[in-house]
């Protein structure tokens, strides 16, 4: 199979972005300029497009992962996506859904928290989780004036 076959199939697949096109390409042991023609081509068929990827990632990130904005957002900076796309991505996410999920995280994770007697503990805790999780101190200091 050659690789304009290769890479087309797949970039249909699934949305990718530049850099796991470029990365899949060079593994393939493809040349610069190879490479470049190809992802031009790949460009104008709109088989490879950054902002439906951001998009896609970030939809799927929040509602399957529950993952917060700051890390969604950090992700698709490894993946060199520009701000503009960054900022088309989050649009993706509701605030009313985005609060639910925090919401439901909060929840989710108390029933584990309750065995600690120290309040401060079971704070910090749920505040670890929650950031790690990728949501802003801000929603997450509301959380735990609401929980605890």
């Amino acid at each position: 199979m050659d690789l304009r076959t290769m890479i087309t199939r797949y970039c249909q697949y699934q949305d990718r972005c530049q850099k796991e096109v470029r990365n899949k390409l060079y593994e393939s042991g493809a040349r610069k300029d190879e490479v470049d023609e190809l992802m031009v081509e790949l460009i104008a068929q709109k088989l490879l497009d950054e902002e439906r990827y951001a998009r896609s990632f970030a939809r799927g990130k929040f509602r399957i992962k529950n993952w917060g904005r700051r890390k969604i957002v950090y992700e698709l900076k490894q993946d060199q996506i520009s701000d503009y796309c960054i900022r088309k991505a989050l649009e993706e996410i509701d605030e009313d859904e985005y609060l639910d999920t925090l919401r439901k995280l909060a929840e989710k994770k108390m029933p584990d928290i309750r065995k600690d007697t120290n309040v401060f503990t079971r704070r910090a805790k749920l505040q670890r989780y929650l950031t790690q999780k990728g949501y802003e101190q801000e929603f997450v200091a509301r959380m735990l004036q609401e929980f605890i």
